[in-house]
């Protein structure tokens, strides 16, 4: 029977060659000192420098160590995803690799997993290190997502989390909405979410994948998220709603502009044709639409009737699996 793994530690790393075998060091340093097996699962996103290279080194001196390999850039999320498909620890831990997330906070995110029974737990920068152009958009998103979710985060886009084993086996992490993992959790029902402060450190090697552009495409994620979550299973409920609604003021407007009509005739008052009317074709317009939302409705429910597959991504290669 294969000994049971305690922990697993995620890392999506793109070009980080310079800081990959130091995190490796320090992680496996904490996890040596409270006792615990486990696995160290570094997902090399595409790099272009040497960071597969590096990986397959320490991979070969500590077997605890196992790589994974896109042919490309698929981003943070696909590597995460990959990462919680191939992790077997009771409590998988997830950072980043530029070593601005410590190590050393494991074993208390262990304890909050194992010992409190969170479903997650995400860690909160409360003390940060990054200039003022990120730090402020970031407090306002979080802001936003909070207000939105229900969830009371500080900081839903914290590398470093915990989850329980089922948590990551169940969820499925797509495009870029590694930002909202916590509400993407709630989604599928684990409702049991947590925070701990954690130590931010300075970046020591590189500098910061990530531009203002996140934080256009992370409110535009943050609205597909909260949709995807409310109506993927009764896509109907949403478009049915919306489609009703328009074709009924459609509906009514072109009744009305037909009364006044009516009415003028019967009256012998001055009146306007019905399609000279601007107001006629508003009404029009808002019964077509009506009329394909219903059909979008009744599409989306075909569709989630299908037998949804997740979404594979291509590996090139392996090591210590």
């Amino acid at each position: 029977m294969p000994e049971k793994t305690d922990i697993s530690v995620v890392v999506p790393a793109w070009n980080e060659e310079e800081s990959i075998a130091e995190l490796s060091e320090w992680i496996s340093r904490v996890m040596n000192e409270y006792g615990f097996t486990y696995e160290i699962l570094v997902i090399d996103d595409g790099s272009t420098d040497g960071t597969w290279g590096k990986i397959v080194g320490l991979s070969s001196a500590n077997p605890n160590i196992k790589g994974l390999k896109f042919n490309r850039n698929h981003g943070k999320s696909a590597a995460l995803d990959t990462g919680f498909r191939h992790a077997q620890g009771e409590v998988v831990i997830t950072m980043d690799a530029d070593l601005q997330d410590s190590p050393d906070e494991i074993p208390a995110l262990y304890d909050m997993i194992v010992k409190d029974g969170y479903d997650l737990v995400s860690g909160w920068k409360k003390k940060r290190y990054d200039p003022i152009n990120k730090t402020i958009p970031s407090k306002f998103f979080n802001y936003v997502t909070r207000k939105i979710s229900g969830i009371k985060l500080h900081d839903f886009n914290c590398g470093l989390k915990a989850y329980r084993n089922n948590v990551v086996k169940n969820i499925h992490v797509y495009g870029e909405m590694h930002r909202y993992i916590p509400v993407i959790c709630k989604w599928y029902g684990f409702n049991k979410i947590g925070e701990k402060v954690v130590e931010h450190r300075p970046r020591k090697y590189g500098k910061t994948k990530f531009g203002l552009e996140r934080f256009i495409t992370g409110f535009l994620d943050l609205l597909s998220v909260t949709f995807v979550s409310k109506f993927s299973k009764k896509p109907m409920h949403f478009f049915g709603t919306m489609g009703t609604l328009s074709f009924l003021a459609g509906f009514f407007i072109t009744i009305y502009i037909i009364f006044r009509k009516l009415w003028s005739l019967y009256h012998h008052l001055p009146f306007r044709d019905v399609t000279d009317q601007p107001l006629f074709y508003l009404a029009l317009i808002a019964i077509i639409i009506g009329v394909q939302l219903f059909l979008a409705g009744f599409l989306a429910e075909m569709l989630t009737m299908a037998n949804e597959k997740n979404t594979e991504y291509l590996l090139i290669d392996k090591v210590g699996f």
